[in-house]
């Protein structure tokens, strides 16, 4: 009888979690959940002072976690700034988001490091924006 409540209890409490997950809303496939849904959008170029702004939207991908897609401004060749148009609704998203943002304006390009705990949101965001400098040219 001593051991029937800590067991009682301890079952309980493994339970919770279980009552509380929330499965992710998946819109593709099992067997792809990566799928590119749109294609980049053209580039849209505006010149001031001799130097071409040009803003390109990257393709809306599909994640486990939700769509992602970026907006790039581009300063002549250089990415000037990186803008979400749309992202997942999860914390770790949210936080990770800014580390995309500056590794890529650090590194010019698509070739960053993925953001630990935001994997899924981090491929996507690649993804998009390689799909925006790619439209670019």
């Amino acid at each position: 009888m001593k051991r029937a409540l800590p067991v009682l209890v301890l079952s309980v409490a493994g339970l919770i979690p279980v009552w509380r997950y929330a499965p992710s809303h998946d819109t593709g496939s099992p067997s792809a959940p990566a799928q590119a849904a749109a294609p980049a959008s053209t580039p849209s170029a505006s010149t001031s002072g001799g130097t071409t702004t040009t803003v390109v939207s990257g393709s809306l991908v599909d994640t486990e976690k939700g769509p992602v897609r970026v907006e790039v401004t581009f300063d002549g060749d250089e990415i000037a700034s990186v803008r979400m148009l749309r992202q997942p609704d999860h914390p770790q998203t949210t936080a990770a988001v800014p580390k995309l943002i500056e590794e890529t304006l650090r590194a010019q390009s698509a070739d960053i490091d993925t953001v630990s705990g935001a994997t899924v949101t981090s491929d996507g965001y690649r993804e998009s924006l390689q799909a925006a400098l790619d439209a670019k040219g």
